[in-house]
């Protein structure tokens, strides 16, 4: 007949719950007693008990959670201060040629009025004809071109943007004054193509002289980089050579306000010295004081030849003094409005703003005060 095992204990499923306190700080030396409920220790695990009573029950225990640092990284990151906004091309057409405020965002174009004397002088005689002068007039028209950009704000990605330290609206608002900027730029250098409308920049002005090549260097190339001081001066030289002729020397380069506007790529080959260390922008302005240095990077590749994209260098007077009675501009930026609220509308869950602008492009009033140049 078989011999039943040997009952050690017997705890009802009513009568298991967790230990209590007052059993947690038994004595380990007890731990050999824990065999009567199902707690097995040999003697030389209760030994290393007995010598180092930090060891607890549950490290002896398999993991029962998922294994994880003992740090989380949120607590090891250290934030820097504010945000690193991505880059826009230089906006360089206010520094060209400026801007003039005039008219209204609603105006459908901007009209320049041209006035010219005619008449001539012949030799006196009490008998005859008295020789009468007269005057012509002409008006030249730019097409006002009028862009939007608008934005919505929600509620929950304003509370959102908001904990991540950036303010909403004022991050879009910035964007549409960026982007009507960027489009009012573009304009003012390459004008608006929409159809029957009459509106240019600074690239394409219809009243401008044609371009001209300069010369050819001794390396056999005419770009910038493979010349000299000598042959980059002479470059400028003929430039200012050429403005003086054309104007009839209404044009003193030695006396008056010039612009020089240069090819961003090529600009920094004024750098350019002798053997002495004298750049050719040492020379500029030590020989005319008068002409600024300029650039942008609409003047890249800007002339075409033989499908070949060249860059260009603009010579302008800034002013002429004459009887004129505009203010005796070369150039001019017409803008009825830079940045203009369109409205504002609240909705139940967010709000939505509109912007516009409204530009006219470049003119050039004065053709022969300009004189343009490709293949450097």
């Amino acid at each position: 007949m078989a011999q039943p095992s040997r009952v050690i204990s017997h705890i009802s499923a009513r009568a298991c719950e967790r230990m209590q306190d007052e059993f947690r700080d038994f004595n380990v030396a007890e731990f050999r007693n824990l065999n009567q409920i199902g707690i097995g220790l040999d003697s030389k695990a209760v030994n290393l008990m007995m010598k180092n009573p930090a060891l607890a029950m549950d490290q002896l225990q398999p993991l029962v959670t998922q294994a994880s640092v003992g740090t989380p990284v949120q607590f090891l990151q250290n934030w820097l201060p504010g945000f690193v906004f991505t880059i826009t091309a230089a906006r360089k057409i206010d520094e060209f040629i400026g801007i003039q405020i005039i008219g209204a965002w609603e105006d459908e174009m901007i009209v320049q009025g041209i006035l010219e004397r005619t008449g001539k002088a012949v030799p006196y005689g009490d008998y005859t004809n008295v020789p009468l002068s007269s005057w012509n007039n002409n008006y030249v028209t730019r097409t006002v071109i009028r862009f939007e950009e608008g934005m919505k704000v929600g509620n929950l990605e304003a509370a959102r943007s908001a904990r991540m330290q950036v303010d909403d609206s004022g991050m879009k608002r910035e964007s549409c004054a960026l982007q009507l900027e960027i489009e009012r730029n573009q304009i003012g250098f390459y004008g608006f193509n929409g159809g029957a409308n009459n509106t240019y920049g600074f690239l394409n002005d219809p009243g401008l002289l044609a371009y001209t090549v300069v010369a050819t260097g001794a390396a056999g190339h005419t770009q910038w980089q493979y010349k000299t001081f000598l042959e980059i001066q002479k470059d400028i030289l003929t430039a200012i050579q050429q403005l003086r002729t054309q104007s009839q020397d209404t044009i003193d380069p030695t006396k008056m306000q010039l612009t020089l506007a240069v090819a961003t790529d090529v600009v920094d080959f004024l750098a350019t010295t002798t053997d002495f260390g004298i750049s050719v922008l040492d020379w500029l302005h030590k020989a005319y004081p008068g002409i600024r240095v300029t650039s942008a990077p609409q003047l890249n590749d800007a002339d075409t030849v033989d499908d070949v994209a060249y860059n260009v260098f603009y010579l302008y007077a800034d002013k002429i003094q004459d009887m004129s009675t505009d203010g005796g501009t070369v150039w001019i930026q017409a803008v009825p409005a830079k940045f203009q609220v369109m409205g504002v509308q609240q909705l139940a869950k967010a709000y939505e703003e509109d912007y516009s602008n409204a530009t006219a492009g470049a003119m050039c009033k004065r053709p022969w005060a300009v004189t343009r140049w490709y293949g450097i």
